[in-house]
């Protein structure tokens, strides 16, 4: 299939919009206009996985961390990012990134951490807000259906499970058109009046232009009256991590064996093992060490992420604190992105890459 296809489907159920600003997923390197037979799901992109890439025949490389997160400029291979773009475009290789965004998604990263745990009344710890917008469009009744139908498509109206949502008003409209129009109704140079529905739906920012084309293209008039502003309200299921309850409680040094099992982690960093009942937990993949106070703030037993730096050990107050490795906790990602594919695309070859990009080893000391 071509890459645009694939890359199509994919940001429609993860929009790269969602990414943080200091994020850079999405293309990488190639041409979307390539035909692939193949994809290489990777965290990181490193030379063995270009050539692992290669001796596979995957024309695509799917990763979660982007390979390039500051601009370039030059291709000579004098750091490590630029000899392995070259290598790609040599070998035409094509590579594709979901971070944050994936981390972000209602169902992304943090949620599939916590559904590992098996915790129950999972939620998100700090859900995403600022992100959605208001439409309000008026048009003639006997265009209503059409054009809410149209909308909805094109992505607005989802409100948590719940999708194809407006509030509709009925009204007059007035307008004079003007000179060399040609008005849906009305005569140009005479005010007219209109009956009119006025269709009210939320939409994600990244909706935004797909959701007005198909607006504009299902409405009647010449000029579509319309409104777009900003509100406050989170999106639901949609954030960074989750927090949610164990079965039954544990203590904290069984817990910190679990995590171990559960998620192949060799060295765990954690706060002093008292005895501490676990019960309701926080968890966040990647770096989650600034998020510390939420996890407070959610009355949680214990906070599971990584890369937490040595004085925030201290926030945690009464909350067990556990680091269990950058790497360990994100490669839940691949099995997001597994399924994602293959559901919709059942006969696609997706490959879970072999090679272990974890650029952090543990030295076991054992005392004699």
């Amino acid at each position: 299939m071509k890459i645009k296809e694939l890359i199509a489907y994919l940001e429609s159920a993860v929009p790269s919009a969602m990414q943080e600003s200091w994020d850079n997923s999405g293309m990488q390197v190639g041409n979307p206009d390539s035909t692939v037979d193949s994809a290489l799901l990777c965290l990181d992109v490193t030379d063995a996985v270009i050539s692992e890439a290669e001796d596979k025949a995957c024309g695509l490389i799917i990763s979660h961390h982007p390979l390039i997160f500051k601009p370039l400029s030059s291709i000579s291979g004098r750091t490590g990012a630029e000899r392995i773009i070259y290598r790609a475009i040599k070998k035409d290789i094509s590579i594709f990134s979901m971070h944050t965004n994936l981390d972000i998604i209602n169902g992304g990263v943090s949620y599939r951490m916590a559904e590992m745990m098996k915790l129950k009344n999972i939620s998100v710890l700090s859900p995403l807000a600022g992100r959605l917008l208001k439409l309000v469009v008026f048009v003639p009744p006997s265009h209503a259906e059409k054009l809410r139908d149209a909308i909805f498509k094109a992505g607005a109206g989802h409100i948590g499970n719940y999708d194809r949502c407006s509030y509709n008003l009925s009204g007059e409209g007035t307008y004079r058109a003007g000179e060399g129009t040609d008005p849906y109704a009305g005569e140009a140079g005479k005010d007219h009046k209109e009956q009119e529905i006025r269709i009210e739906t939320v939409m994600p920012e990244n909706a935004v232009s797909r959701v007005v084309k198909a607006m504009t293209e299902s409405h009647p008039y010449e000029e579509v009256a319309y409104d777009i502003y900003r509100i406050e309200n989170t999106m639901p299921g949609a954030g960074l991590g989750c927090t949610g309850e164990l079965e039954q409680g544990m203590k904290d040094i069984d817990f910190v064996s679990m995590l171990a099992e559960l998620f192949g982690a060799k060295g765990i960093r954690h706060t002093a093992l008292d005895g501490k009942k676990v019960k309701k937990v926080a968890v966040m993949g990647g770096s989650g060490g600034s998020y510390i106070q939420k996890a407070v703030r959610a009355g949680v037993d214990a906070f599971v992420t990584a890369d937490i730096k040595y004085h925030s050990f201290f926030e945690g107050g009464d909350v067990f604190l556990a680091d269990i490795g950058h790497y360990e906790s994100e490669k839940p990602a691949l099995e997001i992105l597994h399924e994602l594919i293959t559901k919709k695309f059942p006969k696609f070859a997706v490959r879970f890459s072999e090679t272990n990009t974890n650029p952090v080893n543990y030295l076991q000391a054992w005392k004699k």
